[in-house]
């Protein structure tokens, strides 16, 4: 089949008001014209994309959020003439490709848009005859194997017959910035897909543990964030990266133990939070799931956040890790996450799970945490 256009479609953005649905239609435009080499139109509803690459444009646009569904279409002119010598060469196409024959139960399904001397229902029954007369195959408008769609725009009709599902959600780079803990894990990226499929904006912070982690899990890293930029056209993610080895090493030799990990969470957010204030980011963005591990217990998830004042949030935090896992492999960083890099040596043998918030700030105080903190900070690079 040889298509003219892709016809693309948005959910939500069509409620939003008008003045804030014309700003989010501009940056979906935007965002498509970055992912895929095309011309765009946007009319009533609809993005009409002329892709010089047409098999490419079918696969990339399946990573730009805000589409809810698209459809490769081929155009005519909204008169009866002019959509029969069309539609009937498109069912000759069908045809051709097998996808029609006289045992597939058909119909047309037809959405009418401007001023016209005929009805929806009208020239949806006149189409079902154009097909007929191509093959007779029978129609059946309750349960068909096989819809044609035809849209009828004002002077224009688009015919198609797939409508392929987009990613949803709200065009990148419309809700604002915020920061992500993003490790070589499964969760974390998880959890940053999730906000950008909402709009976000993504700043990526890494929180280099060598001495107590690898070289791998920083090339990990490295390669999930690569994965994630696949879906941030338009607004690519921003990686920055904190040498975050010493502040662990104080933790354990001037804090209890077992606080360990308590007080790397801890820290991890108060970083984020600098770099988020720096960055004009209004929220810090992490993999939590309550009881995944030992500092995602309420009561830890309480204690780490003490004394961060910016929200945060994780969108993880009711999903299992088979639910999680799912989307991982959906988004292409699973593969890359399940590769050993060798786990974090500073993980105490008996590490914390009930965190008292009395014995956090003691902790806290103990290894004089802010000012670990900033000298953290200090080291944050590209």
């Amino acid at each position: 089949m040889k298509y003219d256009l892709i016809v693309a479609r948005y959910g939500e953005v069509g409620l939003k008001s008008t003045k804030v649905r014309s700003r989010f239609e501009k940056k979906l435009v935007k965002n498509i014209k970055a992912a895929i080499d095309c011309d765009v139109d946007r009319n009533q509803g609809r993005i009409y994309i002329f892709p010089k690459d047409f098999d490419k444009a079918v696969a990339d646009l399946n990573r730009v959020f805000g589409i809810v569904s698209y459809s490769p279409a081929i155009s005519t002119y909204s008169n009866f003439e002019d959509i029969d010598k069309t539609l009937g060469g498109y069912v000759e196409e069908l045809i051709k490709e097998g996808i029609i024959t006289e045992n597939t139960k058909f119909a047309i399904k037809c959405r009418r848009v401007g001023t016209h001397d005929f009805t929806s229902q009208e020239m949806a029954a006149y189409c079902g005859g154009v097909v007929r007369k191509r093959i007779l195959a029978p129609v059946d408008l309750t349960n068909p194997d096989l819809t044609i769609f035809v849209e009828v725009r004002d002077d224009d009709t688009f015919i198609y017959h797939e409508k392929i599902p987009g990613p949803g959600g709200l065009p990148l780079g419309t809700q604002g910035k915020v920061v992500c803990l993003i490790s070589s894990g499964i969760d974390s990226p998880v959890a940053a897909y999730l906000m950008m499929k909402r709009g976000c904006e993504v700043i990526a912070l890494y929180c280099d543990n060598d001495p107590f982690t690898s070289a791998k899990a920083m090339e990990l890293n490295d390669q999930i964030i690569n994965q994630l930029q696949k879906y941030a056209a338009g607004v690519p993610i921003k990686k920055r990266v904190v040498k975050y080895g010493e502040y662990l090493q104080k933790a354990k030799e001037e804090a209890p133990e077992k606080m360990t990990c308590v007080l790397c969470k801890s820290g991890m957010y108060k970083l984020a939070e600098k770099l988020a204030n720096e960055m004009g980011a209004q929220a810090i963005v992490d993999g939590s799931s309550v009881g995944q591990v030992a500092s995602q217990t309420l009561n830890n998830i309480l204690a780490t956040r003490y004394g961060v004042d910016m929200p945060v949030l994780s969108p993880l935090i009711g999903l299992d890790k088979i639910e999680i896992t799912k989307i991982a492999e959906e988004i292409g960083t699973f593969e890359i996450s399940k590769i050993d890099d060798g786990g974090c040596s500073a993980v105490p043998r008996y590490p914390e799970t009930k965190a008292d918030l009395q014995r956090v700030k003691d902790a806290c105080e103990a290894m004089n945490q802010d000012e670990a903190i900033n000298e953290a900070f200090k080291t944050i690079e590209y």
